[in-house]
């Protein structure tokens, strides 16, 4: 379903990649014991009662096998519809082990809820893998879980896993078990890990960018792939989280369409929420001594890169550098001096147009390149 179709739908809640590794693990278990349901109950990391429909299972001797496929609603995730396959494996030594199969990736950097080394299987999937090995697996027994996503590989290119350092597939998620369609909320959460991925690996100036312009642009400057940190819409956001973190030097570098925004005091950029671009590219053309006609006409233009052309035809390139210091002062008034914040504007092919007064300290003191 596309998201425009959302729009007045109620709409219906799914299961968390956690809750359908768990359900095939149950099954897996079951099938052991020689029962083979349709259907199984499994427990939410809060204890809530969650029943998932069983694909398949199959079993030889003391190993288990089963496939649930993951269902998320009407969440635009990527993984809605992926099988999920659980081996269980029940030992004489008590425990349970969690392994990753493929698909399932492995931490690589310190900073996230799971240890370097280990499978990417969050604590939440976790406690809820062990309400079921608490309740099928005998005292005196224990098990190897490994769990597998065969398409989880080419899914990770989908998700900011390559940023956070989880390499060789996907992460088993969820804090609830349940996955709530089109969540802001759940939306921010999984962007907030890069701050404390960044801050672990000692970088103490957070790069922001909203998007793969900025992401070109700090490259096309020198600028270390790992002190980067994406954004999407929700730039104050960010910003909040790394303040919290303790970042005192901050860049943000992005395309003008987004922070033409910032410029005019929106930090959250998603277009329904702002859009004052044309506005506020017309105001500095306008001090910057633009007839009324011209002003007319970049209000007139339905994108930037228009806009653009007019104001390039006009002689009027120092307002990008204007723009610039107000999105400065914006970011700063924002988190109340909190944190030293310059901004960078780039154009579609990652070129700079313009750089903040405290950018270009920040860029001397990294001794990063400024052109």
């Amino acid at each position: 379903m596309k998201a425009e179709e959302m729009i007045g739908k109620e709409l219906r809640e799914g299961f968390t990649t956690g809750a359908t590794a768990t359900a095939a693990m149950k099954a897996a278990v079951l099938a052991i014991h020689g029962e083979f349901p349709k259907r199984v109950t499994v427990l939410s990391p809060q204890r809530t009662e969650l029943r998932l429909p069983v694909k398949e299972a199959s079993a030889k001797g003391n190993i288990g096998t089963a496939t649930v496929l993951k269902d998320g609603g009407d969440d635009l995730d990527c993984t809605h519809g992926t099988p999920i396959i659980v081996t269980v494996e029940l030992t004489d030594t008590p425990g349970m082990e969690l392994r990753a199969g493929k698909g399932v990736g492995t931490v690589t950097k310190p900073g996230l809820q799971v240890q370097v080394g280990r499978p990417a299987i969050n604590p939440g999937p976790q406690i809820m893998l062990r309400y079921v090995y608490e309740e099928l697996v005998a005292p005196d027994h224990g098990c190897i879980v490994t769990i597998s996503i065969p398409k989880g590989e080419e899914l990770a290119k989908q998700t900011l896993n390559p940023t956070l350092g989880v390499v060789g597939g996907i992460s088993v998620l969820g804090t609830t078990g349940i996955v709530k369609p089109m969540s802001e909320d759940a939306y921010k959460r999984s962007l907030t890990p890069q701050v404390s991925v960044v801050w672990s690996a000692g970088i103490r100036t957070a790069v922001l960018c909203p998007g793969r312009i900025g992401e070109r642009a700090a490259a096309i400057m020198g600028i270390p792939k790992e002190s980067i940190i994406e954004t999407s819409n929700y730039i104050g956001y960010m910003m909040e989280q790394c303040v919290a973190k303790g970042f005192t030097k901050m860049l943000l570098i992005g395309h003008m369409g987004k922070l033409v925004k910032v410029a005019s005091g929106s930090f959250h950029t998603y277009n329904r929420n702002s859009d004052g671009r044309m506005e506020t590219m017309g105001v500095y053309a306008a001090m910057n001594g633009a007839p009324a006609d011209v002003v007319k006409e970049i209000m007139a233009c339905n994108t930037t890169d228009g806009a653009a052309m007019v104001v390039e035809r006009e002689g009027l390139n120092m307002i990008y550098q204007q723009m610039a210091e107000r999105a400065q002062v914006r970011c700063e008034r924002y988190i109340f001096g909190k944190s030293r914040m310059g901004v960078i504007f780039a154009g579609m092919d990652g070129s700079i147009q313009a750089i903040s007064t405290r950018a270009k300290e920040i860029l001397e003191e990294e001794k990063w390149n400024i052109h």
